[in-house]
């Protein structure tokens, strides 16, 4: 059993068992409930709140502000949440024994390792793909204001995205021995990412000290990443009707475009690097715990 095959029986699994397919829908659809309810009205007091007094804004450069802040934060949850949903074969296999089959055959760990990542990967960014199309659909509908460049770095950063969520995972996975440990970590990160990666309430309105701990995670700086991105044509279209270079500094504060460590600015490409080297150290990690279990094992 190769590498192909390990990746394909993986992926074909996971979507076969339909409970667990539609588990990893939860996520997007909780969001929509939340927006629909609550994050809309948070979003545009928020909003609001940063625009001086007296100052109009037309419906469609408000619903594309509120609607770009709703379409980061499903992505920037999802990526990760999706991820461990994907990732349960994994867990599955150690705790039915369906690990000791797959071993059986001549084949490293270190491929049976690479196959489930690359299977997670590979869901992942199938729902997640479609997540953000329908996002597309959403601002299409309700206020675009991006061109091909902004989406194709869209797909490429969700891309990204999901390679972090996907490393996290293994990772948090790979130590877990029981179905209820695997259980606990994830309805820990469905129910407590979204607010400490900025997603469902801006850091801004955190208080300071919870400011500075956040930014030391690097789902902070995803979240910032993708909205910098999906609202930069917003924020170009509010110069080009009149709005001052402060105010629309304050907008981007306030809906954490700009975030801050330490006091400094955090420019976009230092979010990528935040986001692609604790991939790595996430895909490293991984291989050690791998080794690591691999001589358990033999023991």
């Amino acid at each position: 059993m190769g590498f192909a095959n390990l990746t394909r029986r993986n992926i074909q699994l996971y979507f076969k068992d339909k409970a667990l397919f539609f588990t990893s829908l939860i996520t997007p659809v909780i969001l929509l409930v939340l927006y629909m309810t609550f994050l809309a009205n948070v979003y545009k007091d928020s909003f609001a709140s940063a625009i001086p007094e007296g100052v109009t804004v037309a419906d469609k450069l408000l619903n594309a502000t509120v609607g770009g802040q709703l379409f980061t934060s499903l992505l920037a949850v999802s990526c990760i949440t999706v991820a461990f949903c994907c990732n349960t074969m994994m867990v599955q296999d150690k705790i039915s024994g369906g690990i000791k089959d797959i071993t059986v055959s001549p084949v490293k760990n270190s491929v049976v390792a690479a196959g489930y990542y690359v299977a997670t990967l590979v869901s992942t960014i199938i729902i997640c793909f479609v997540a953000c199309g329908a996002c597309f659909i959403y601002l299409a509908n309700n206020g675009w204001y991006m061109n091909g460049n902004d989406v194709i770095t869209i797909l490429a950063t969700v891309l990204l995205m999901c390679m972090f969520g996907t490393s996290l995972s293994c990772v948090l996975n790979g130590l877990t021995k029981t179905q209820g440990q695997a259980s606990a970590i994830g309805t820990i990160i469905s129910a407590g990412y979204g607010f400490i990666c900025g997603a469902y309430m801006p850091i801004y309105s955190f208080s300071a000290g919870l400011r500075n701990v956040l930014m030391y995670l690097p789902g902070t700086y995803g979240t910032s990443l993708i909205r910098n991105i999906v609202l930069r044509g917003v924020f170009e279209e509010m110069g080009n009707v009149g709005f001052p270079e402060d105010v629309v500094e304050k907008i981007k504060d306030s809906i954490d475009c700009n975030i801050y460590f330490n006091g400094t600015k955090v420019t976009l490409p230092a979010m990528y690097i935040v986001v692609g080297v604790s991939t790595i150290l996430f895909i490293l990690l991984f291989i050690i715990i791998n080794r690591l279990n691999s001589v358990k094992h033999k023991k």
